[in-house]
């Protein structure tokens, strides 16, 4: 028996938007129901069932924070993907912090929404706790706190500065997949920092410095060559 496609519930405000991007979903293989604002989400949650929701954050009657808010309130725990308009350090921090699995930035590449969908979705298959807000993370003998902002490996306390610690957790948040420097800047660093994609790199060598990782032989972060980088080893929430 063929397995069932899973069930994704956009919910935007925007006709134009949904009519691009719905159609997309379905020919990728998804069974796709849509909503135009929070309140009508709400009420088609129950009866969609959906394994995933797309979700904006401004919108009439209620909206996208408050429709998770009420989810995760109703021990709801649907992987869902915020679409945000605001590109800010603090605009990430509430999205996660509010029960989100990810987030993506208005105007965003369909292509890199799917592969965010396919990544969710397989963590989902494999009953993986949600890493993204997990507090600590764990993959071998490297354990980082995301709250105590400390790493340690092997038993030992690794010194990292800032933008490197804030580099690995994100890495480690997105394990086994291929991530472009453009996309770690835009991400790790945000847009208002105008540095270039070398500051990547740097901090890169940083972590593998402080891990005693070699980039040739690498037990935790993979070259991507011409694109960027990739955690290799699968991450624990605890």
């Amino acid at each position: 028996m063929e397995p069932q496609p899973k069930t994704l519930l956009v919910v935007d405000d925007e006709s134009d938007l949904l009519a691009e991007l719905c159609p997309m979903l379905e020919r990728a293989g998804y069974r796709v129901a849509r909503a135009a604002d929070g309140q009508e989400a709400l009420g088609k949650v129950p009866t969609v069932q959906p394994d995933l929701i797309i979700l904006d954050v401004l919108m009439p009657k209620m909206d996208g924070r408050e429709l998770l808010r009420r989810l995760r309130q109703a021990d709801n725990w649907v992987p869902v993907i915020l679409l945000t308009q605001v590109n800010t350090a603090m605009e990430r921090v509430m999205s996660l912090q509010e029960g989100a699995d990810d987030y993506l930035n208005k105007p965003f590449d369909p292509m890199e929404l799917l592969a965010r969908i396919q990544a969710i979705l397989r963590r989902a298959e494999r009953s993986v706790p949600a890493i993204t807000v997990a507090q600590q993370l764990r993959s071998g003998e490297l354990q980082l706190d995301r709250q105590a902002r400390r790493v340690s490996h092997r038993g030992k306390w690794v010194e990292l500065t800032m933008r490197a610690f804030d580099l690995l957790v994100y890495l480690m948040q997105n394990s086994q997949e291929a991530i472009g420097r453009d996309r770690l800047l835009d991400e790790v660093w945000g847009w208002s920092y105008a540095v270039s994609t070398r500051a990547v790199d740097i901090r890169i060598a940083e972590i593998r410095k402080a891990l005693g990782d070699n980039a040739e032989q690498p037990t935790y972060i993979e070259t991507v060559t011409g694109y960027g980088y990739r955690f290799m080893r699968p991450v624990q929430a605890e």
